[in-house]
């Protein structure tokens, strides 16, 4: 297990026994090698060389190519002055440029920093800069921002790419004429001006440059020192500071979670799938569950760079997908376009694992009515790689609840003050035990120590254990609502409101309150052609749920924002909310 401050031996902390029981065919423990996260990508292409590993609009890379394409970029890293331990940026979409990235730095022994694409300014250098990363690589649309964000930083190389570079033809002509439309009054640096950067160097030429293999069949980038607890990702999650912190996730961290969710799909090493990669690679759940998993199993894997329904459903039907690693709103969006045009052939989908955040019933009960695919919802944290928890896919399932915890993994329910076992149905703090539990936080070894207790992390969620080892989330500490002395907790508020026949999609939020410190509110968004008004609303709760939990607010919207990944941002809802309040205090009417 990766070492934290408090680590305990691990033989003293057994995962739970009853994992096999509840889902015949997945073990309670799994065999982690002790080999580099490449491996992943080597071993593939020696087992099924020929087969695809990557498919981006039509255009196929097989295994073979891929492993060679990133061992360039390895060679490449190298002569530009990447040595083991540097810290190599990512910041693309899901396109073929980011695996190989990704596994060309493993092979050169950098650490890789997954940075988002929608970063501004001053999130890319705040991160750029906490972690040292000493190159990035990035699309040329994307430069303008790393361009700004890179001064007082210690980025030495900038890797420039082009999405058209792995498009087949027609669609490798026709993407500068929809990528100039799309970039029309934002800011653009021309091909001139980025040849005369000095710190500039492009993805082609290094590949070009990369040269071949010198040790034939062995691998030449094996290093002798190697040790499964060297940081191979940092990983940055916003925390409850708001200040980004970069999660140290090792080699043995990932390659943990990557066989832990293999286990669970269940499905043959090598045998033929292919998986739906539309969950961005630079979050963590996207990573370990749609390219490091595929990577494993030495599926295809399909991948869209952002996601719109039509285009996921289209890749379904084209390429007959039967792995979907998605989160909630994604499985919302593709039931309101299938329903709203009455087409749309999903039924190859037969696995999907849902992450990043809570799963409704009523969305998980829509898309397996649409699909036949079997929805099972899990639970993670960037902390943890991500996964955690899940529902049995075959076995078992509990709707509600996050299911049991993951092969070799344990979790407890603890009081969050005393940090003591809570007894079982009694809500508490969630805590884990596993290999794929991070290092730390890098260079915060005060807020490293704040979440680990004796070798345990705690999650920060609030959760409950029954006597068959099923967890269920009550809700995120910090998001509970306190109103006239009692806890709410959004989530249950939610699940009510999902099943009025009018709601598209809500959320609930804690805003303050002169009388009673805190009120609920609820934003909702309509299905197409529905009609409800905030007293219909606030009726349809009262009768599944106690007063003091009904909603005293509700507002109708759009659109809920969200994330890149689709995760709604209840808490940039709540601030909105609070300068409302502050504003009205201000000046009221």
């Amino acid at each position: 297990m990766a070492q934290s401050p408090n680590t305990q031996n691990e033989a003293s902390h057994q995962p739970y026994p009853w994992i096999a029981h509840y889902d015949e065919g997945v073990p309670a423990t799994v065999e982690i090698p002790d080999k580099p996260l490449y491996t992943l990508l080597t071993d593939a292409a020696k087992a099924v060389g020929d087969r695809p590993a990557l498919i981006f609009y039509g255009k196929k890379i097989s295994y073979a190519q891929l492993d060679d394409l990133s061992s360039r970029f390895a060679r490449s890293l190298k002569k530009i002055g990447i040595t083991k331990g540097d810290r190599v940026a990512i910041c693309l979409p899901n396109t073929p440029q980011y695996p190989i990235a990704f596994f060309g730095a493993l092979k050169a022994g950098a650490v890789v920093v997954s940075t988002n694409p929608l970063y501004t300014v001053s999130e890319m250098r705040h991160q750029l800069t906490d972690s040292g990363a000493k190159a990035i690589i990035t699309l040329d649309i994307l430069f303008p921002v790393v361009k700004e964000a890179r001064n007082t930083t210690s980025i030495e190389k900038v890797i420039i790419t082009a999405v058209k570079e792995y498009l087949p033809f027609p669609l490798s002509a026709l993407y500068p004429i929809k990528q100039a439309q799309e970039q029309r009054g934002k800011p653009v640096v021309s091909m001139k001006e980025m040849k005369q950067d000095s710190q500039i160097v492009f993805l082609q030429d290094l590949l070009n440059t990369g040269g071949a293999s010198v040790n034939g069949n062995e691998d030449e980038f094996a290093d002798p020192a190697f040790s499964p607890n060297e940081l191979a990702v940092l990983q940055y999650t916003g925390g409850t500071t708001g200040v980004a912190k970069g999660a140290m996730l090792t080699q043995r961290n990932l390659m943990a979670n990557t066989l832990m969710c293999a286990a669970w799909i269940r499905f043959p090493r090598y045998s033929v799938h292919s998986t739906l990669a539309v969950a961005p690679f630079f979050h963590v759940y996207g990573l370990t569950v749609g390219l490091l998993t595929s990577m494993w199993g030495g599926s295809s894997c399909v991948l869209l760079p952002r996601f719109v329904p039509k285009d996921v459903v289209s890749a379904i039907e084209r390429y007959r997908t039967d792995v979907f690693p998605g989160i909630p709103t994604m499985y919302i969006a593709i039931s309101r376009y299938i329903e709203k045009r009455g087409k749309g052939d999903i039924s190859s989908v037969r696995v999907c694992l849902s992450g990043a955040a809570p799963l409704l019933h009523e969305v998980q009960e829509r898309f397996e009515r649409l699909s036949g695919a079997r929805v099972a919802e899990g639970y993670g944290l960037t902390e943890t790689s991500p996964v955690t928890h899940a529902n049995p896919l075959f076995g078992d399932r509990r709707i509600g609840t996050i299911g049991v915890p993951y092969p070799s993994t344990a979790a407890k329910v603890i009081d969050p003050v005393t940090g003591d076992d809570m007894p079982l149905g009694e809500a508490g703090e969630l805590a884990i035990f596993g290999p794929q539990v991070m290092k730390g936080y890098w260079n915060r070894p005060d807020e490293t120590a704040k979440v680990f207790q004796n070798g345990w992390l705690k999650t920060g969620d609030i959760a409950t254990m029954n006597s068959d080892g099923y967890f269920t989330i009550v809700d995120r500490a910090k998001d509970i609502i306190i109103a006239g002395g009692y806890n709410i907790y959004p989530r249950e508020v939610e699940e009510t409101l999902a099943k009025h026949p009018a709601v598209q999609e809500c959320v609930v939020v804690g805003v303050p309150d002169a009388y009673r410190g805190e009120t609920v509110r609820a934003y909702i968004v309509l299905k197409d052609g529905a009609h409800a008004t905030p007293d219909e609303i606030i009726a349809f709760c009262q009768q599944d749920l106690a007063k003091y939990k009904v909603p005293k607010q509700v507002f109708f919207r759009k659109e809920l924002p969200k994330s890149l990944i689709g995760k709604v941002l209840r808490r940039e809802l709540r601030e909105e909310a609070i300068a409302e309040a502050a504003k009205q205090k201000q000046n009221p009417s």
